[in-house]
């Protein structure tokens, strides 16, 4: 093949090839205007529906405005409506009020014509009662104020009369009732009770076999009565009295534990400073154990449990201690029972009152030690030893006045002492002691002014004065009954209670000529 061939060849292969590039680069051409136009086709369709959903849209807004305008526009009338009803009744309020305010304006100027009429009035009664008053000063020969001072001091007495039959009427009522029912109480519970009472004094009496047994007892030069002295703490009496020696002793425990000691010498015969401590020893052990029993034994027929060991101790030293000739410890006991049987009558606590009549004296046993009344000292004691129950401790502190009674059992318990120590036989004084009683009642009755005699009668149980009618009228004569009674109460120590009986006597005497 020559070159001419070869280059037509060349030739032809280079015109097929860019004729096949331009029909393929027509085709190309073509398909991609075919998919601008599919896509310009698309496009306009989602415009349409674009513009369509946006018309659809506007209309439901605009519904939506003129409903809200709507709403709005009937809110506003209906608020105007509400206004317009308001102003309406307000302008009616304030024509109300001005004619209100009108209606005040004439009664005030009426009220001040009236106000006017009545001070020319009262001013023309008050010449007329002037006029009346000097006519009547004249008529009467008597001043206003003398006329008013005669007529209240007539009132006064008339007052006083009736307000004195009164209050002796309703007191007379008062105490009937009160006395039944009292002495109906008490007399049961006396009734179920009965107890004996052991009078004993500061000094205790120990018998002797023979007299020389008083040399043995005093030692060479008196050194076993110094060692008996000193080891028990009481003064020992060697007299003139025969066979006997007095043990005396202000502590009632000191005085029992020296007379047991006394005895078993005497008993035992050697008689020596060692023999004297180790008996004073035993004599020691065996009160105190006989203490514990006896506090023991009056919990126990008293029927009050739990108490502190202190304080059954000290309710057993009471059985060595004695208030005017009493045994407290029996004291104490029947003051429980008492308690128990008025409280079971009146409905109170049971419980409560016997434990506040069993420790009510419990601070006697301390008194001579702690400083204070012995109500005081006992609550106090009592209180630091477990007593939690406030109306036992008020029971306690309250029976002598010396606080105020929280509770009836408080009363009941006072009732109780005052039965147990004022019944016949239970307490005896000295004659001393009853004669300076009698005199200083006498003496507080006279002190009063308008009393004309006093008299202590029945023991010092009752003081009858007499006073001047003239002086003392029958108001009076209550009111002095109980400042009598009251400052007794305040100087006085006594067992019981005292009557103070008042006489008023008015005799009228004439002569028939």
């Amino acid at each position: 093949m020559g070159p001419e061939s070869i280059l037509l060849a060349l030739a032809g292969l280079v015109v097929g090839a860019a004729l096949g590039i331009w029909g393929l680069t027509n085709y190309q051409t073509r398909q991609g205007k075919n998919r601008i136009q599919l896509a310009e086709q698309e496009a306009q369709k989602i415009i349409e529906q674009a513009k369509q959903e946006a018309q659809h849209t506007l209309r439901d807004a605009e519904q939506k405005i003129k409903a809200l305008q709507r709403e709005t526009d009937e809110t506003i009338a209906r608020r105007r409506r509400d206004l317009d009803r308001e102003e309406e009744r307000l302008q009616r309020r304030r024509d109300d009020l001005d004619s209100r305010f009108e209606r005040l304006e004439k009664r005030e100027q009426n009220l001040n014509k009236r106000q006017s009429n009545l001070d020319k009035r009262e001013n023309d009664l008050k010449r007329m009662e002037t006029t009346r008053m000097e006519e009547l000063e004249r008529i009467a020969q008597m001043t206003q104020d003398e006329a008013r001072a005669e007529l209240l001091q007539s009132a006064e007495k008339e007052a006083r009369n009736d307000i004195a039959r009164i209050i002796r009427q309703v007191e007379a009522e008062a105490r009937e009732e009160a006395d039944a029912r009292a002495r109906d109480i008490i007399a049961l519970a006396v009734q179920r009770l009965a107890s004996e009472h052991v009078s004993e004094i500061a000094v205790s009496v120990v018998p002797l076999p023979n007299d020389e047994m008083k040399g043995r007892i005093i030692g060479r030069n008196g050194r076993n009565i110094r060692a008996f002295e000193l080891a028990t703490g009481v003064d020992v009496v060697v007299d003139d009295t025969p066979e006997a020696v007095t043990i005396s002793s202000f502590d009632p425990v000191r005085r029992e534990v020296a007379k047991r000691a006394m005895e078993k010498l005497v008993t035992d015969g050697r008689i020596h400073p060692a023999r004297i401590e180790k008996l004073v020893e035993d004599a020691r052990a065996e009160v105190e154990n006989n203490i514990r029993e006896e506090g023991e034994r009056a919990a126990y027929e008293t029927g009050v449990h739990g108490l502190h060991p202190e304080i059954i101790r000290l309710l057993g030293m009471l059985r060595f201690r004695t208030s005017y000739g009493q045994n407290q410890h029996a004291h104490s006991i029947e003051t429980a029972h008492l308690a128990g049987m008025i409280a079971a009558e009146l409905g109170a606590d049971v419980e409560v009152a016997k434990a506040g009549g069993l420790l009510h004296d419990i601070g006697k046993a301390i008194d001579h030690e702690v400083e204070g009344t012995h109500a005081i000292i006992g609550a106090e004691f009592l209180k630091r030893h477990g007593i939690k129950n406030r109306k036992i401790l008020n029971a306690v502190a309250a029976h002598h006045h010396e606080v105020e009674h929280e509770s009836v059992e408080a009363y009941i318990v006072e009732a109780a002492d005052a039965i147990s120590g004022a019944r016949p036989g239970a307490r005896r004084e000295s004659l001393e002691s009853y004669i300076k009683r009698v005199k200083t009642l006498e003496e507080i009755a006279t002190s009063f002014e308008g009393v004309e005699q006093s008299y202590a009668l029945q023991a010092g149980r009752e003081v009858r004065i007499i006073v001047r009618p003239d002086v003392v009228d029958d108001l009076s004569a209550l009111r002095l009954a109980r400042d009598i009674a009251r400052q007794i109460e305040e100087t006085m120590q006594y067992p019981g209670q005292i009557k103070v009986h008042v006489i008023r006597e008015t005799r009228a005497v004439d002569y028939a000529k």
